[in-house]
């Protein structure tokens, strides 16, 4: 099948997008159940009630685990009501009905605004559409987002500063592979819609003269 044709058109093209998108999914949810079955001194059970009828549900303190040391990384368990890096909390069925349609959008772009040989915008559109349906599974059936990767713990802001929320260290957001999965999507399929459209603003012409075009509406054209 030529590689010039739109993506859902393209065996190979739906066939990236799904392994891509399965992998990355099962990567979330196995490091997720790992986490909370063995970071904290006994394993950790959610009750989706209790998270769901109290918006403000934490759970109970525990060290963690250090993972990379000095300082790097930590194991920590936190349940997030909001978005990615606790943007937006309290607001469950906003993002269930937001996500769901960001993922229907995903697959959309995938088939009819990529080409079939689009293979980097394919694997970057596998690995967004990965991270909103782990999160959205975590929303549905746990009521809250799994996170427990914690950066940088331990190390603070310069000359005593501090977050609009009163923290002062220098990340002080817990996340999960999901969030990861998300900003490296979005990351490589800005990248890659860059350089397709720098590729294509100037081409040559038979008579060797450089001509400008236009970008088309097909990403990997």
């Amino acid at each position: 099948m030529k590689h010039d044709g739109p993506a859902w058109r393209s065996p190979r093209a739906w066939i990236t997008l799904a392994v891509v998108w399965a992998l990355a999914l099962s990567v979330d949810l196995w490091t997720k159940s790992e986490a909370f079955e063995h970071v904290a001194p006994g394993p950790v059970v959610l009750s989706p009630r209790e998270v769901v009828a109290d918006p403000s549900y934490r759970l109970p303190w525990h060290d963690g685990v250090q993972a990379i040391s000095p300082n790097i990384l930590d194991f920590h368990l936190v349940v997030n009501h909001g978005a990615v890096f606790g943007i937006g909390q309290n607001a469950r069925g906003l993002f269930i009905g937001f996500t769901a349609i960001a993922v229907a959008a995903g697959v959309f772009i995938f088939g009819w605004w990529t080409r079939a040989g689009a293979i980097w915008a394919h694997i970057a559109i596998g690995l967004i559409l990965a991270g909103g349906v782990g999160n959205l599974y975590d929303r549905i059936v746990f009521g809250a987002v799994r996170d427990f990767l914690y950066m940088l713990p331990r190390r603070h802001l310069p000359f005593e500063l501090t977050w609009p929320g009163g923290s002062n260290e220098i990340f002080p957001w817990v996340f999960n592979g999901a969030d990861m999965f998300l900003l490296c999507g979005m990351a490589l399929l800005i990248f890659y819609a860059r350089k397709e459209d720098q590729r294509r603003a100037v081409v040559v012409d038979p008579s060797g003269n450089a001509k400008q075009v236009g970008g088309g509406d097909c990403i990997g054209k």
